[in-house]
């Protein structure tokens, strides 16, 4: 065991969990024996007027502290620990609930952890996806965004945008060129490493708009906002670093990281991450 991560050993790979400190976790927070939930949250998120400060803040910090530590081998809830830690400064007993309810969520999976598998190939690629304007509050976007070498997961992202999103357009070519560093730093890594990658490294995304920025030598003006970004993601295309792909949303897996999901769509690309 390694900081709090049990690395066992299986017939075609690895398999990281932190089940111990997830269970400690449960017990310092005395629900252990607590009833476990399908969803880390609710799919249909209500703001509701259950809104009294808390008065001891310090307990729902040092839960979320914990529980972001535990997203180092549980990507399944990378966004909804992402969406809790946002109200460290000014917790509510509504927020202390969302809390408790991703502890039970825990409590139900406890053993889930990631899976590496020696049986995969270099392949390099990812997707990216952006939840525009979600957040209730502020309006800003979500990022999302998931890289995988062959068939095991290696990198994750679930974090809000810095800057209000003027379409879905910008939202999700933000995450897309998020993704694109990342992409870059591990290529560089990898390297590095005297690791060859096979092919290019590919990113996927569902919106057909900023995928076709990618590939569209115009620059329209009506985009010149994102024009950082759009020099950067687009530069990487052209110079063949990088190559882009569109894919159905039906296929994207980091919904998971953008939005609270069904218990369906949960099972479905759970097994994608990995877990």
């Amino acid at each position: 065991m390694t900081l709090g991560i049990e690395i066992l050993q299986t017939t075609d790979g690895l398999h990281l969990s932190q089940s111990h400190y997830a269970l400690t976790i449960l017990e310092r927070a005395n629900m252990v024996d607590y009833k476990p939930k399908i969803t880390p949250l609710e799919a249909k998120m209500k703001m509701t007027s259950n809104n009294t400060p808390l008065d001891d803040p310090s307990y729902f910090c040092g839960l979320v502290g914990s529980l972001q530590y535990l997203t180092l081998t549980r990507p399944d809830i990378s966004y909804s620990v992402n969406f809790v830690s946002q109200f460290m400064n000014s917790p509510t007993t509504m927020h202390l609930q969302m809390a408790h309810r991703i502890l039970r969520y825990v409590k139900g999976t406890i053993d889930v952890g990631l899976h590496f598998t020696s049986n995969t190939t270099l392949d390099l690629f990812a997707f990216s996806d952006a939840d525009w304007a979600g957040s209730p509050t502020t309006r800003r976007s979500t990022t999302g965004y998931c890289i995988y070498l062959g068939g095991n997961l290696i990198s994750w992202c679930a974090k809000k945008q810095p800057t209000v999103s003027h379409s879905s357009t910008e939202a999700e070519y933000r995450a897309m060129a998020n993704t694109t560093v990342e992409l870059t730093w591990l290529t560089f890594l990898l390297h590095d490493l005297r690791i060859s990658l096979p092919s290019l490294p590919l990113l996927y995304c569902d919106n057909l708009s900023a995928f076709h920025m990618t590939i569209n030598h115009v620059f329209h003006a009506r985009n010149k906002y994102i024009e950082l970004d759009y020099h950067y993601v687009r530069e990487r295309v052209a110079f063949v670093h990088l190559v882009t792909h569109h894919i159905p949303t039906h296929d994207q897996v980091v919904d998971l990281f953008t939005k609270p999901v069904s218990k369906a769509t949960l099972m479905h690309f759970r097994t994608k991450l990995c877990v």
